[in-house]
Order: C-alpha cells, then sequence, then structure tokens
C-alpha cells in the first residue's frame, strides 16, 4: 500500500478527547493523512473545563521532534498549545530547519476561557514562532493578546490580519466566528484577502473547532493543495464538525471529527 501523505502535530493532550493532540490525530484520520505527534504538554480537562497542566521537559520535546523528523519525515506541520517561553523557543529552533508548510494556531485560551499560555510566552510566540508560519489561525481573543487590537466587528478583519500578518507570517486567516451575524474569516497574505462564509449551527458543542480547524488545514496543505484551497476545504470540514457536534459530560461537548465518515 503506498503511504500517505504525513503530517506533525505539536501540541498539547486534551484528557477529555476533544481537542488538542486528540482533535488533531482524529480530523488527519479523517482526512486521509497520516498524524504524528510531539506533546508539549499535559492537560487534565474535561467538558466543564482545564483543570491544570503540566508541560514536558524542552528536552522531552526535543527528542520526539528529533525522533520523528530523522526518521519518518513530514510534509505539514501543526503547531498548538506550547505553554511557555522556552517550549516556544525549543520548537521555533527545530521549525527553523524544516521546509514543509508550517500551521500555527496561536492557542491561549481554552473553549471555556482556562488560560493556556504563560503570558511571558507571548513575546517568543510573536519573535520566533510566528515568522515561521506559513498559515497562522488566531481567534479574535488570540488577535487581542497578540496585537492589542481588539475586532467587535466584521469591518475590522482586515486590520487585524495586517496587524497579525506585521509580525512574520506568510498568511493570516482571522477566524471570525464569534462576531455576531454568519460566521465569516479572512485570510489575507498582505496583498489580497479571501472571506469564508458559513451556516451558523445553533450547537453549544464547539470544544476542539481552533484545533480541528488548524490541522484540517495542515492536513490539505500536505494533500496538495494550495492555502487557498486547503482553508476553503477545511472550513468546509469544521463546519460540518459543529453541525455534528454531540453532548459529552455535563459542560460543552466536542465537535464530531468523523460526521464524514457517519454520513
Amino acid at each position: 500500500m503506498p503511504t500517505p501523505p504525513r503530517v506533525l502535530t505539536i501540541a498539547g493532550s486534551d484528557s477529555g478527547g476533544g481537542a488538542g493532540i486528540q482533535a488533531d490525530l482524529k480530523t488527519m484520520l479523517a482526512l486521509g493523512v497520516h498524524g504524528m505527534s510531539v506533546i508539549a504538554a499535559v492537560t487534565a480537562q474535561n467538558s466543564l473545563g482545564v483543570q491544570g497542566y503540566w508541560e514536558l521537559p524542552p528536552v522531552a520535546v526535543r527528542a520526539q521532534l528529533d525522533s520523528v523528523l530523522s526518521d519518518i519525515g513530514t510534509q505539514a506541520v501543526k503547531t498548538g498549545m506550547l505553554a511557555s517561553t522556552v517550549l516556544v523557543e525549543t520548537v521555533a529552533e527545530v521549525l527553523a530547519d524544516v521546509t514543509v508548510p508550517i500551521i500555527v494556531d496561536p492557542v491561549g485560551v481554552s473553549k471555556h476561557g482556562d488560560s493556556l499560555l504563560a503570558p511571558d510566552a507571548l513575546d517568543a510566540v510573536r519573535s520566533v514562532l510566528l515568522p515561521l508560519a506559513t498559515v497562522v489561525t488566531p481567534n479574535l481573543w488570540e488577535v487581542e493578546q497578540l496585537t492589542g487590537i481588539k475586532v467587535d466587528e466584521e469591518n475590522r478583519l482586515r486590520d487585524a490580519a495586517e496587524a497579525v500578518r506585521a509580525l512574520g507570517p506568510e498568511w493570516v486567516l482571522i477566524k471570525g466566528g464569534h462576531l455576531p451575524g454568519e460566521p465569516v474569516d479572512l485570510l489575507f497574505d498582505g496583498t489580497s484577502e479571501y472571506r469564508f462564509a458559513a451556516a451558523r449551527h445553533d450547537n453549544r458543542h464547539t470544544h476542539g473547532t481552533g484545533c480541528t480547524l488548524a490541522s484540517a488545514i495542515a492536513s490539505h496543505l500536505a494533500l496538495g493543495s494550495d492555502v487557498v484551497e486547503a482553508v476553503g476545504r477545511a472550513k468546509e470540514y469544521v463546519t460540518g464538525a459543529i453541525e455534528h457536534g454531540f453532548p459529552l459530560g455535563e459542560g460543552i461537548g466536542p465537535v464530531d471529527h468523523a460526521w464524514l465518515q457517519r454520513r
């Protein structure tokens, strides 16, 4: 059998299975690529929130990266929760020598509002990680963390995209799902902008949307799509996953990563 395209995720583990490494690998499997993982942190979390997290030592993160990249290789990389300055710098140092697309999901807080990134790590994200990104995928809260720009209406998405792109990524995808009205995401490369609209589904079970979208973009890039096509296909996948999100526990349930297989 031919080897499928390979995608590497570098992120935190979600014990509830809805976000983080678990969501990344489920997304990759659903979209037909081989997912590999570097675990940067372990969280204790469920449908009600994050009860705690613990970073892995930098030597452990680097060893995982070296193991995968030296033997298996990858055709795209996705980063998620990196937790601290030293882990951001460790990952960026390795990825500086990687020539495949890099999708950066600058995870700052969980779906429940729990912090997943040390405040002093923001400077490292700005200075050493974002300049390596092929696509960075901040939500509106992460835009404000990174740039100070508060987006409260759709006509400010372009301002946000320009501010984030000034930090160095090739492409910026501003996720506008928390704005009123129909969800619109803005993709920008410094010259051209593309808007991706979707239906808003009346479903509170949306845990893992950001991880899922970034992993889907990475997967489609590994499969051969260009950035615009990859974002469009990823948007379709995550919209379906949100529509089919299901209850789990007493709080916010996950999106359904297997919705394509259930049709």
